[in-house]
């Protein structure tokens, strides 16, 4: 299939905002299902996991591919909920295009902006589309203009609504200025195109005006034709529109209601006729590792075959499925692979394309392509395939913190193997889930990003991989740091099978500004010790990292140097310098204030107005500190930060001081000292 015909989108927005239910309706108006399957019934078929079909909400991004007119249109639905921030991130990565969905009622909510950002972060094209414009409270234009301000870019409505709420029934088409009402006896698959009505003749022709106003600062074309008093075609209208989607600055936005089946064909078309194909985006950068710099990778058939490994999914029977995105080249069943990062060769037994959990065959994934490769057993996501004549490592992507934790024990010795085969595929699965084993008590520790998704993993665990275990206590996830600098001088001796180990090193250790990382710098340079020696000193000083000071928690934004070395060629070995390295750091930041420090949350809560002073209360009583508020409409949208120890059970509480109509959404903000230590 030409690139030219071919879309990879994703479908983004807040929770609940009707990211699934429209995905299901371009399934089915393109032909791909022959039903229309609905979250509220627990039959979508994007979200095809038991804990999705229970809990109504999106957990894993879902890839599926349809045909519309001659246009191939690869889907991914993201998540909405800000704990599978992770999914949304690392989908964004491998689009070329995307669809923000607004809720007509709330407009711009927390999660719409937090993906907004994340998708601008990656230049990703987009266009919108405002759905329930049929509830109670929608209203099209507001929703503009908070896309305005809260988004910084310009909306463009290519249709207005045909009424509101209840008496919503259509839009205005204000390219081929038409109205479009949908059949409810087809399911919506039924169109039905009217000249419009004269008492809407004004307010069409005034909104149709301002794309033309809107696009005459991007077009040079269409000032002229404005500025002569000429009549821009439909045609000229669109391929504008195109060019300025493409550089981001203007936002075209469909309405609709997909739940009851209008609007989403616009949609459709808005999709193959705004958003770019895989080779009108800028090329993929990629770090070649034998020069040593970085390179544009051109979206080229005839290339090197080169792919990113964007989401690894377990299957019982074929085992790791690896959903892979070409940038380059063409990679074929039976062909051996090389991972980048890993240094391995894999073979590709099979090729798939996928239709969320079902699937066919495929005889080869080329540039541009997204498709699910078997048979790679050690990809992990994030890794780099391609060929070995062609070293080059695309861009990692890098995945917050996980900042809460649950211990989880085997009920008995022989779930114990189960359990660890089960986490084992779940760390494959999910790069922010980790984890650790406590040294001292020998408790197993698991970390995510927020109470829901270490629900989900918890419940995935007990359910999906029928492992029977106890389980914990939610808990926070602290950090360690130091509060001072100090310069200690390290001496290790030890005979091991008649050998003597020794080592000497002097290490200075100081705190970093918050956010900064950790940081190791060699001040000694000395010919004579050999890089091996150099290399086991860093090694140890990593480990002592991560195992941390006092309490066992991993260090952050600590700088460590070493500043001084002793090294005798008879008896300096590896070993002895990095255990002399791990106690001499160990030992430095002891003497340097450790402190404790604890993750904050940056926390946006959603409330009615008669009940936003009790909601205020509230986050204030769990040691939240508002930093602004905005009023809208109907409800008024708090933003806070409170440290993550306090917000356990925080829905419960909020739910009854609002008589469940207060919603909220938490994402981690920083660290910052914990208090009283």
């Amino acid at each position: 299939m030409p690139l030219k015909t071919m879309r990879n989108i994703g479908i983004m927005a807040h929770i609940d905002a009707g990211k699934t239910t429209t995905t299901e309706r371009i399934l089915y108006y393109t032909g791909k299902s022959h039903r229309i399957g609905e979250v509220d019934d627990g039959e979508a078929i994007m979200d095809w996991m038991e804990q999705e079909q229970e809990r109504g909400i999106t957990i894993q991004s879902a890839a599926t591919t349809t045909y519309w007119k001659e246009y191939q249109i690869n889907i991914i639905d993201t998540p909405g909920h800000v704990d599978f921030t992770a999914e949304v991130e690392r989908s964004l990565r491998v689009l070329d295009g995307a669809v923000a969905i607004f809720d007509a009622v709330r407009g711009v909510e927390p999660q719409t902006e937090t993906v907004w950002h994340q998708a601008e972060r990656y230049k990703v094209p987009c266009i919108g589309y405002v759905n329930k414009m049929d509830r109670i409270g929608a209203d099209f234009f507001p929703v503009l203009e908070d896309i305005q301000a809260k988004l910084g870019v310009r909306p463009v409505a290519l249709e207005i609504p045909l009424g509101r709420e209840s008496s919503f029934e259509g839009v205005i088409d204000l390219i081929e200025m038409r109205e479009i009402r949908w059949d409810a006896a087809s399911e919506g698959e039924t169109m039905i195109f009217s000249a419009v009505a004269p008492e809407r003749e004004n307010i069409a022709r005034e909104w149709r005006e301002k794309i033309i106003d809107a696009l005459s600062r991007e077009s040079d074309i269409i000032t002229e034709y404005y500025l002569a008093g000429e009549e821009i075609s439909t045609e000229l209208l669109r391929a504008e529109l195109r060019s300025a989607v493409l550089k981001r600055s203007l936002f075209p936005v469909f309405a609709g209601a997909s739940r009851r089946n209008i609007g989403v064909q616009p949609l459709i078309d808005g999709v193959v006729q705004y958003l770019p194909a895989p080779d009108e985006v800028a090329p993929a950068l990629g770090h070649q590792l034998k020069k040593d710099e970085t390179i544009a990778i051109p979206c080229d058939p005839k290339a090197q075959p080169l792919g990113l490994v964007f989401k690894i999914q377990n299957d019982r029977e074929a085992g790791s499925l690896c959903y892979v995105r070409m940038y380059s080249g063409v990679i074929k069943p039976g062909l051996m692979v090389n991972n980048m990062g890993k240094k391995k060769r894999e073979r590709v037994n099979r090729i798939l394309r996928m239709h969320s959990n079902k699937s066919e065959p495929m005889d080869e994934l080329s540039a541009g392509d997204i498709g699910v490769i078997i048979g790679m057993k050690l990809a992990q996501t994030g890794d780099t395939i391609g060929s070995e004549g062609w070293p080059v490592l695309l861009e990692k992507m890098v995945f917050p913190e996980p900042v809460i934790s649950v211990s989880i024990e085997p009920r008995t010795m022989s779930e114990q193997d189960k359990l660890r085969d089960a986490l084992a595929i779940l760390a494959k699965e999910d790069p922010t889930f980790t984890t650790k084993e406590n040294e001292e008590t020998g408790q197993l520790l698991i970390s995510g990003m927020g109470e829901l998704h270490l629900d989900v993993l918890v419940t995935r665990i007990l359910k999906e991989h029928k492992v029977e275990a106890k389980v914990g206590k939610p808990q926070v996830t602290y950090r360690e740091s130091v509060g001072r600098a100090v310069e200690h001088t390290e001496k290790f001796s030890r005979t091991m099978a008649g050998k003597e180990n020794e080592a000497e090193l002097t290490l200075r250790v100081e705190p970093l500004p918050r956010g900064q990382g950790n940081r190791y710098t060699r001040e000694v340079r000395d010919s004579q010790i050999p890089q091996a020696i150099f290399d086991a000193i860093e090694r140890g000083i990593s480990g002592a990292l991560a195992s941390g000071i006092a309490l066992g928690y991993p260090c952050i934004d600590i700088g460590v140097s070493l500043t001084g070395i002793k090294y005798s060629e008879l008896s300096g070995t590896e070993f002895a310098f990095e255990a002399c390295a791990s106690m001499g750091f160990d030992e430095a930041c002891r003497n340097a204030d450790p402190i404790l420090l604890e993750p904050i949350m940056a926390v946006s809560l959603i409330s009615p107005k008669e009940f936003v002073g009790d909601v205020i209360s509230l986050i204030t009583q769990r040691g939240g500190q508002v930093s602004n508020m905005e009023s809208k409409t109907s409800t008024d949208e708090v933003k806070a930060q409170a440290p993550m120890e306090k917000m356990f059970g925080f829905m419960t509480s909020l739910r009854s001081v609002s008589q469940g109509r207060a919603t909220f959404t938490m994402e981690f903000s920083h660290f910052e000292k914990k208090s009283g230590r």
